[in-house]
């Protein structure tokens, strides 16, 4: 894949580890973009949710703490333009990591899709 790569990781996420080792061991040279500290902007959101081909549900961190903090009853109740903004202000609330690679928007780490996306 000849394109910039941004990987949006936090520090402490064993998942997000594991898929900037499976990256780094395959040679793919990535900007790393802390997600809590830089959550993506409702922009980035509204074009990265329809490019990954997941529903906007399906990016939350439901085993995350502020997911937990909400409670389910109250994130359930969201609209969709209420829940980008949540995860837009809330790093911690978003599936990780997220793979941006032009196209191609990958939530959460799987082998089998990163290695269709690198192959």
């Amino acid at each position: 894949m000849g394109k910039s790569v941004l990987v949006l990781v936090y520090a402490g996420c064993s998942t997000c580890k594991r898929a900037l080792h499976w990256l780094a061991a395959r040679g793919v040279a990535v900007t790393v973009r802390p997600i809590v500290e830089e959550p993506p902007t409702k922009a980035e959101l509204a074009a990265w949710i329809s490019k990954s081909g997941k529903p906007l549900r399906k990016w939350l961190n439901t085993s995350g703490q502020s997911y937990r903090a909400l409670g389910k009853a109250a994130v359930d109740a969201m609209g969709d333009a209420e829940l980008v903004k949540s995860l837009s202000n809330d790093g911690k609330l978003i599936k990780r990591p997220v793979l941006v690679a032009g196209d191609t928007v990958l939530v959460g780490f799987d082998e089998a899709a990163y290695d269709a996306a690198f192959e």
